[in-house]
């Protein structure tokens, strides 16, 4: 009995051997068939790698690139893989592209319109403007049509603009200009299934504006900015505006810090080369006024104040000559140092720019002060050397006379003659009494030495009164002087004023 019953044991742990070995195997077979599908979905393994995937290509739909596996399925990029190239669906080897569409036929109509970014800056010196736009290009070109159920257009960078046929428009009169390139080439082509063809492109252009200085800085400029086919004549291609003025678009925040932008206007003509023949041009032109402001504060205040400041030499004494020299040397010099600076920003033009007049203008009242002070200066001068001859003279005739006793004093002072009033006042001696009590015979002679001393005597009061009037006329110069400058400095800025604004 034990030993069947050991028998017995044996068997039963076979058996229960045996069903762990069996059920294990079933467990491993299905967690490998559970994670077959989950490798299908690394991003390391493709989808020929799977064996159970399948690629459904040529079905639509959410048909088109799906994978198929026991239990799941994924949707993939078709254009990964189907490898079909731009140039095989636009059939860009099947053509010539160096020759222009409709080759020896009627010219290709090429509309252009433009935006404009931003109007970068203004050079007086060099008479240039910078400005950037978006260029963009219409044309028509059967080469280019494919098939297409949608009729969606494509769009392409600046690689494929290489290898198709493109306008050749270029900037007239441009000094300097470039596509941007950042982050890559700034241009963009797309394609309509019918073949029109939409190509633009980011530039900027530096181009020369002939500019008119006669009113500066009161001024109004015209520039324009324009464009034409470089090698087409105008039986080749046909440029106009797409839209008419509507074809020219602008940015409302464009502003520069010396100019209002008034007006953009677009124009159109034929431009003749005599070797080359006809070719159609386009204008691109607008307008610009001058902000006067920044030149009043600059320019006009500082010379006014220059000029009135010369004025007050008139109210310095005019024996003060360091003082009054000083202030005349110093507005001239300040003077030169303004219009040194304002021609400095200009270009040298030779004709007479509005600032020119005024600058001039007010430099030569400046310079009038100066030489006002130097006429003051002389004239008191000369005036005071005869003066002090003058008062040397009477000091030396009024000494006390010598004695003439016995002597005919008519006939004594009719040989002098040059006796002053001082001098006759001192005859003391010879009183209209003492006169009349002497001879009546001598009445006459003494009468006529009276008068004689009389006349003497008001000439001499006569050139003394003529001589301090002349001293005392170099003061009233300063005098008028202090309202002819003023008054003819006002009269003359609102004859300015008046023509200029």
């Amino acid at each position: 009995m034990p030993h069947n019953a050991r028998v017995l044991l044996l068997l039963l742990l076979l058996l229960l051997s045996l069903s762990l070995t069996a059920e294990s195997r079933r467990m491993g077979g299905r967690r490998k068939r559970w994670s077959e599908p989950e490798e299908t979905l690394k991003p390391g393994k493709t989808l020929g790698e799977t064996p159970d995937a399948v690629v459904l290509i040529g079905k639509t739909g959410l048909e088109a690139g799906m994978v198929n596996g026991p239990l799941s399925r994924k949707i993939i990029d078709g254009t990964k893989t189907r490898k079909l190239k731009t140039s095989h669906l636009l059939r860009v080897d099947e053509h010539d592209f160096t020759m222009r569409p409709a080759f020896a036929g009627p010219a290709v109509p090429v509309g252009v319109d433009v935006q404009v970014e931003s109007l970068d800056s203004i050079s007086e010196v060099d008479m240039d403007f910078t400005m950037t736009l978006y260029l963009r290009h219409y044309w028509k070109d059967e080469r280019l049509a494919f098939p297409s159920t949608t009729n969606k257009s494509m769009t392409f960078d600046g690689r494929l603009v290489k290898k198709i046929w493109v306008p050749d428009v270029f900037f007239v009169h441009s000094k300097r200009s470039f596509i941007h390139d950042t982050t890559t080439d700034n241009i963009m082509l797309r394609v309509f299934p019918d073949g029109h063809v939409l190509y633009s492109l980011r530039v900027t252009v530096t181009a020369a504006c002939n500019m008119d200085f006669s009113r500066f800085p009161l001024d109004s400029q015209t520039c324009t900015l324009e464009l034409e086919s470089y090698a087409y004549t105008d039986e080749d291609l046909m440029l106009y505006w797409k839209s008419g003025d509507e074809s020219l678009s602008t940015d409302d925040r464009i502003s520069l810090s010396q100019f209002l932008i008034q007006k953009f206007h677009t124009t159109s003509r034929l431009a003749f080369y005599s070797s080359t023949g006809w070719y159609n041009r386009l204008y691109i032109n607008f307008t610009l006024r001058r902000h006067i402001f920044f030149f009043l504060l600059q320019t006009y205040f500082p010379a006014t104040l220059m000029v009135m400041l010369s004025w007050v030499s008139f109210w310095i004494d005019r024996r003060a000559v360091p003082a009054r020299v000083s202030l005349g040397i110093t507005t001239v010099l300040t003077m030169s140092t303004i219009i040194t600076g304002v021609n400095a920003s200009m270009p040298r033009v030779s004709y007479i720019k509005a600032v020119d007049i005024y600058l001039w203008v007010s430099f030569v009242f400046v310079f009038l002060s100066v030489l006002e002070y130097a006429a003051v200066n002389y004239l008191t001068t000369v005036r005071d050397g005869k003066d002090r001859k003058l008062r040397e003279k009477l000091k030396e005739q009024s000494q006390p006379l010598p004695c003439t006793c016995g002597m005919p004093h008519t006939k004594t002072m009719m040989l002098d003659g040059m006796y002053s009033e001082a001098d006759a006042n001192s005859l003391a001696g010879y009183t209209r009494a003492s006169m009349a009590a002497e001879d009546p015979s001598d009445k006459q002679e003494q009468m006529v030495v009276h008068l004689t001393l009389d006349n003497e005597s008001t000439e001499t009061k006569k050139k003394g009164i003529r001589s301090f009037r002349i001293i005392q006329n170099t003061h009233t110069i300063d005098t008028y002087s202090r309202m002819i400058f003023p008054g003819a400095y006002i009269l003359f800025n609102l004859i300015y004023w008046c023509v200029y604004c």
